[in-house]
């Protein structure tokens, strides 16, 4: 069983801001392969599905960002997932402009507190991921207003365009070929 993990917040408050880039992705994901991610359970909504050849978990943690850690740590352990081998999470980057996303097998959190808070409810920096560029807080703007803010028509459409690259890499790292999603995306 191979866990798609989205960050996001829930509720309609946050649906589509900067932060929530994560939950974006897999709604992506889920529509493009007809699974339903409504079944609530490990803190997050979840659904199983089917990818090429692999089972899925598609799952947005319930949680609020902060503590993302806690359903991941339990769909690892009660679906006994190996991190390294079986885990991907989609997040936002302030670091990535709009548009771009980044590939990682393993890495520190960078100062987002989803991946801090996974990290320490883990055990393990050890983990792919897919960031997905939301752009760098304009001088003057608090952090935290800026990733729940939303995104102008221009921004949007690229991140979009971002997210669809980010399908494309997650479909690539279930085919066990990080290192070339990872050349073709980075």
């Amino acid at each position: 069983m191979f866990l798609i993990v989205g960050l996001g917040n829930p509720g309609r408050k946050y649906e589509h801001t900067r932060h929530n880039a994560g939950f974006d992705a897999v709604d992506a994901i889920a529509k493009k392969y007809r699974i339903d991610i409504s079944t609530r359970k490990h803190k997050c909504l979840f659904g199983k599905g089917i990818i090429g050849q692999t089972s899925v978990i598609l799952a947005k943690p319930q949680t609020f960002m902060n503590l993302s850690g806690e359903c991941v740590a339990e769909l690892l352990h009660y679906y006994k997932a190996d991190p390294e081998t079986e885990l991907l999470v989609i997040f936002d980057d302030i670091s990535l402009e709009p548009g771009r996303i980044r590939i990682r097998k393993k890495g520190s959190a960078g100062g987002h507190n989803g991946i801090r808070n996974i990290i320490s409810l883990t055990g393990t920096d050890v983990f792919q991921r897919i960031k997905i560029g939301v752009g760098e807080k304009p001088a003057g703007w608090d952090l935290a207003d800026y990733v729940l803010s939303r995104f102008d028509a221009e921004d949007r459409k690229s991140v979009d365009e971002a997210i669809g690259r980010a399908v494309e890499a997650a479909e690539a790292i279930l085919r066990q070929e990080t290192d070339q999603a990872m050349n073709q995306f980075n």
